[in-house]
């Protein structure tokens, strides 16, 4: 099957062309404003590249007209665009395969669904922690446990990011949704999917560098912290010359699930080419609790649920000065 790249310069790119090629498929044509794609030759070096959306348009319509069209486009542009190229998939005959976070609001996704039918196309969205072997098989064990079990879960993420993060569309929380969406997306639908629907959804802190909060879920007391500034790192895990940290605690216990990351969009690309994969309607729950972290006013530290103040808070935590 021929497939489209909607944004091939970017860090998750390669992962998709990978997943493409070793599907046996073939990646026909890609765009991305920035030239610097030399990656593409390691998969896909026929496939034609564009930095003009305007004429990657042109060249898909092309190709449809030589019924040679595209069935497959993959989108990995900023967050805010998703929306936009997704609906550019479907209108030039797709389905279409979009990175996380699908969209910044829940109603787009109302939207979205509207454009399914009128094209009689699918939309499908990586997920790729849903198929993590640890995280099925912690789903499994949280499954079996007794059904009125409330555990408590404590989630760390931080990955130091340089100041070029400021400078691009990640930085910008108009388009990237800000730290909770950008970063955080990946682990509110891991944990929703294995501890049930959220309940309560509390932010103490929410700045550009730093969120933290608690989430409620049906089985499941979540309190979490995510940074992207190096000085919240502690000084034990900067000492060892680590800029990342990742922790996730489930009671007394760390659940370790670092490993085993590397084919997992390959292993998505399996699951949507043989008739599965998550549909959008997957997404909703995880796009409505970032939506509501963006838009809450942090009520501090010092929150109702499990108070943050042993936690780091250095640096500038209201500004970028």
């Amino acid at each position: 099957m021929n497939f489209a790249l909607i944004g091939a310069a970017g860090y998750i790119a390669p992962r998709h062309m990978k997943a493409i090629k070793d599907t046996d498929n073939d990646l026909v044509a890609a765009v991305d404003k920035n030239d610097s794609v030399g990656v593409i030759d390691s998969y896909f070096p026929q496939a034609s590249f564009f930095t003009e959306f305007e004429r990657f348009d042109r060249h898909i319509e092309k190709l449809r007209r030589k019924n040679e069209a595209v069935d497959y486009v993959s989108i990995c542009s900023p967050n805010y665009l998703h929306d936009a190229h997704i609906r550019f998939g479907l209108r030039v005959g797709a389905d279409v395969i979009c990175e996380k976070p699908l969209v910044l609001n829940p109603w787009n996704i109302d939207a979205l669904h509207e454009m399914e039918s009128e094209y009689g196309k699918s939309i499908y969205t990586i997920l790729q922690l849903r198929l993590h072997p640890s995280v099925i098989e912690l789903k499994e064990k949280i499954a079996a446990a007794p059904a009125d079990q409330i555990f408590d879960i404590d989630l760390t993420y931080q990955t130091s990011r340089g100041k070029w993060y400021y400078s691009s569309w990640k930085g910008d929380l108009q388009k990237s949704g800000g730290i909770a969406t950008n970063i955080g997306v990946h682990f509110y639908d891991m944990l929703m999917w294995i501890f049930g629907e959220p309940v309560e959804n509390e932010v103490h802190l929410h700045t550009h560098d730093r969120a933290a909060g608690f989430l409620r879920l049906k089985r499941a007391n979540v309190r979490w912290f995510l940074s992207i500034n190096y000085d919240t790192l502690s000084e034990e895990i900067r000492s060892k010359g680590l800029r990342t940290y990742r922790s996730l605690k489930i009671g007394d216990d760390e659940f370790e699930f670092s490993g085993g990351f590397t084919e997992l969009h390959t292993r998505s690309y399996e699951d949507i080419l043989s008739g599965g994969g998550f549909p959008i309607e997957e997404t909703r729950k995880a796009i409505e609790v970032v939506h509501a972290i963006r838009n809450a006013t942090p009520v501090g530290l010092t929150g109702r649920h499990h108070p943050f103040a042993e936690l780091p808070v250095v640096g500038h935590p209201f500004g970028r000065a």
